[in-house]
């Protein structure tokens, strides 16, 4: 029985046949990849996971030498501003940027100390959701970089005081570290004189 060599063989079968090996292994593959696609659910992009839908914030107190003010659920400090009108926010574009409001986008809760019918929210111009205690929206201060700290006090920043929050609702005024008092009534001097006013 004779062997016959690659180079006595014709050219079609010579070419030809390494060619179609390569066809079929190509087809094999190709057919592993799409079965492996059908597998996984068809292909196309993965469905991203949902957005959180915020966990609830929780108000909360501070003692201090402010006395006892609000903060938020990581211990931040909050402020209200006396240009606020009941139950709306005049601190807008750049004045957000350095006093944020607080805002949620679930329930709002008090800890201990809070009165939790104060609470509520308004909803500001970007549709978010403002946390308000007592009427008065409630911001955050960019000064603040640490729980408990109270930079922002007596700040007159946009026209207005900043003051924090005692759990009455009240602002607290402060004419120096250890003496607080939640709404000052006015001066009783004995001039008798109408000036000094303040927040009732």
């Amino acid at each position: 029985m004779r062997t016959l060599s690659l180079g006595k063989l014709p050219r079609a079968v010579r070419f030809g046949a390494p060619m179609a090996a390569i066809a079929i292994a190509a087809a094999a593959c190709g057919s592993s990849t799409n079965s492996g696609n059908s597998a996984s659910g068809g292909g196309g992009s993965p469905s991203q996971a949902p957005t959180s839908g915020g966990s609830a914030v929780t108000v909360e107190t501070h003692s201090g030498d402010m006395g006892t003010f609000l903060t938020d659920q990581s211990g931040k400090t909050l402020y209200l501003f006396t240009s606020d009108t009941a139950m709306k926010s005049t601190c807008t574009s750049a004045c957000t940027s350095l006093w944020p409001p607080l805002t949620t986008k679930g329930a709002v809760k008090g800890a201990d100390g809070v009165t939790a019918s104060k609470l509520s929210t308004i909803t500001l111009s970007n549709g978010s959701k403002q946390v308000t205690y007592a009427g008065h929206p409630l911001y955050t201060y960019s000064g603040d970089s640490g729980a408990g700290q109270t930079n922002g006090e007596g700040s007159d920043t946009f026209g207005a005081k900043w003051w924090l929050v005692a759990p009455t609702g009240k602002q607290i005024t402060t004419t120096s570290a250890g003496s607080s008092s939640p709404s000052p009534s006015p001066s009783k001097s004995s001039g008798g004189s109408g000036a000094g006013g303040g927040w009732a």
